[in-house]
């Protein structure tokens, strides 16, 4: 009988033990890391099954488009005498144009494939400008040698399905048609090549043409004029211009954008001509769901090149909004268990640990909440219901918990503040470091404070308020 009553004793001192108190509640917050990472994951997942619906659309309408060109390519062959035996070896010159002014309209569309949104554009551009022959005498051709009948012009396009008219160069004056494929995949991998009538050296060779090009998200260009300049102007008002290049002059509104580059040969990489495959234009070489602008693309085998344009964003990314809100998921638990526990000892209420367990469910179920929500409503609105939500069942249940109308709504004025807490990071992305570390140099002398009355070698009492440490 002693002995269970001993047993008894020591069971109830161990329950009432503040140091085990906390001993459990940080087990449980470890604990809690599992359904955390799993919830991260299930934001990757639907993430990944938004990214798959945008390329499925785009593989309809047209990929992210990345333009290069036009390259002048001249065939041209040399002889080699080798034992008293002539071989002739084809070569080819390629020149990329003196000048090459772009100007664009971009026309934004969103397209719906359930409850996800692609953003999809038609594209109006004018392209001109002017190819002058080198001296061949100075890099070693022999002008007669020079195949100037098959001369090509080449053009590269990621994704040809994104053409809505049938192009015609002019060139000289005179209307050319164009041809589907390159030859020259030191180019590009896919575009279209035309036939133009190339003669003597040291003549300049105007050019201009059309064209309607349908794509998703990206539209970009190779700067491969002596002096290449593009304009574009869109209805879109939340554009990002990324690439190589930023543009020398913008305009960002509510009517939408104009940006404008000017880019000289000195500012990339490979010169205004060179022979067979000594530079390679050869741009990105797949669209892999996960990119989301050219500078996540695969460059192998170019020349670093130097692509620029504009990215068409949406203002507010849920998944990336909600990814980030979950990765503060943790502090958000502590935190609770926080004001759980100074609630435990500061007012003598036994505090159960599957109560606990309870609440940081709730806790979890608002990242949920937000993730589902988020994709029909936007992320805003579905951070206010979330938020909503979870503090008024959290705090119905603290009333149950603590039966004191007052510690309640001190729970719910505490889980109020830590939600406005989060949004406002969230909102304010380039500060959110230093707008977090105040805040939780805030908290923590908050806690400090509150804890001076507490005996953390004492235990937990119903009968009689905790002996504070402090001695006036």
């Amino acid at each position: 009988m002693e002995k269970m009553k001993t047993i008894n004793e020591i069971t109830n001192r161990l329950s009432r033990s503040i140091s085990l108190k906390i001993g459990v509640t940080g087990f449980l917050i470890l604990l809690l890391l599992i359904p955390v990472v799993m919830i991260q994951r299930l934001i990757e997942e639907r993430k990944f099954t938004r990214d798959k619906v945008v390329m499925e659309v785009s593989d309809k309408w047209g990929k992210m488009q990345a333009l290069t060109g036009p390259v002048l390519v001249l065939p041209y062959f040399e002889i080699d005498i080798r034992n008293n035996e002539m071989y002739k070896t084809w070569r080819k010159l390629f020149v990329l144009p003196e000048s090459l002014d772009i100007d664009g309209k971009i026309n934004p569309e969103i397209r719906y494939r359930g409850i996800y949104k692609v953003i999809v554009y038609g594209s109006d551009l004018e392209l001109k400008g002017e190819f002058r022959i080198p001296d061949l005498t100075k890099i070693g051709i022999i002008p007669e040698n020079v195949d100037w009948k098959n001369a090509s012009l080449v053009f590269g396009l990621t994704d040809m399905r994104g053409i809505q008219n049938e192009i015609k160069i002019v060139w000289q004056g005179k209307n050319i048609s164009v041809e589907p494929g390159t030859e020259n995949k030191t180019i590009a991998r896919s575009g279209f090549t035309a036939k133009v009538p190339v003669s003597d050296t040291g003549i300049s060779f105007d050019f201009n043409f059309n064209i309607n090009l349908n794509g998703s998200k990206c539209l970009y260009f190779t700067p491969v004029g002596k002096t290449t300049k593009v304009k574009l102007n869109s209805g879109w008002t939340t554009p990002s211009f990324s690439g190589s290049f930023l543009p020398d002059s913008r305009k960002i509104s509510n009517d939408g954008f104009e940006a404008e580059w000017t880019i000289l040969h000195l500012n990339r990489n490979y010169p205004q001509y060179w022979i067979d495959e000594t530079y390679k234009l050869t741009g990105p070489t797949a669209t892999p769901i996960y990119a989301q602008n050219w500078d996540q693309m695969d460059y192998s085998h170019n020349i670093s090149n130097p692509i620029f344009g504009v990215n068409l964003l949406f203002p507010v990314d849920e998944y990336q909004k909600t990814m980030r809100s979950a990765k503060y998921a943790i502090m958000f638990i502590s935190l609770t268990f926080l004001i759980y526990l100074f609630v435990e000892i500061l007012n003598k209420k036994r505090i159960h640990p599957v109560q606990y367990l309870l609440v940081s469910f709730g806790l979890l179920l608002f990242y949920t909440l937000l993730l589902s929500l988020s994709e029909h409503l936007g992320f805003n609105l579905a951070y206010l219901i979330s938020a909503l939500a979870i503090i008024g069942l959290i705090t119905v249940y603290s009333h149950s918990i603590f039966k004191s109308i007052t510690l309640g709504m001190v729970t719910s004025i505490a889980l109020t503040v830590l939600y406005i807490f989060l949004f406002v990071i969230l909102q304010l992305e380039d500060y959110s470091l230093l707008l977090g570390s105040i805040g939780l140099f805030i908290i923590l002398a908050l806690i400090m404070h509150l804890s001076k009355r507490i005996n953390w070698y004492g235990q937990l009492n119903e009968n009689k308020e905790p002996s504070g440490t402090n001695n006036e």
